[in-house]
């Protein structure tokens, strides 16, 4: 059986997600937060049905502290270990880059139903498979 690691970008409205099995990046569907139990208690659910052998973790840059905080904050809810932090600078700007081939309504589109937060956890997981 091959490893998986699953990659959230955690986010007030939506948290990205992306699965790596065999090296293969997938974006999954998104979780749409109404507030951070509700959000966390899904997070759970899935990486108690997916079973990956790490989370990883889009942490902003020290100059966002809140945000940080926030992220942090919000992983505290959530039993999982091992949970590994990924710079996630820029990874919202890389996820757009890989829209730019889609007519502008799905670009939109892409933004406010979370499939470009689910891009964005593909690029940190990406990042992190780099300097692994």
């Amino acid at each position: 059986m091959s490893t998986s690691l699953i990659a959230c970008d955690v986010g007030l409205k939506r948290i990205g997600l992306a699965l790596c099995v065999g090296g293969v990046i997938l974006p999954l569907e998104p979780i749409v937060r109404t507030n951070r139990q509700q959000a966390s208690q899904a997070l759970q659910t899935l990486l108690k049905t997916r079973k990956p052998e790490k989370l990883l973790v889009g942490l902003p840059h020290v100059r966002y502290e809140d945000t940080r905080k926030r992220v942090l904050h919000f992983m505290s809810l959530v039993n999982f270990t091992p949970v590994v932090y990924v710079d996630e600078e820029n990874s919202s700007e890389q996820a757009l880059e890989h829209t730019a081939h889609l007519p502008l309504m799905q670009r939109q589109r892409a933004r406010k139903n979370g499939v470009l937060d689910s891009l964005s956890a593909c690029v940190i997981l990406e990042r992190y498979l780099k300097q692994a």
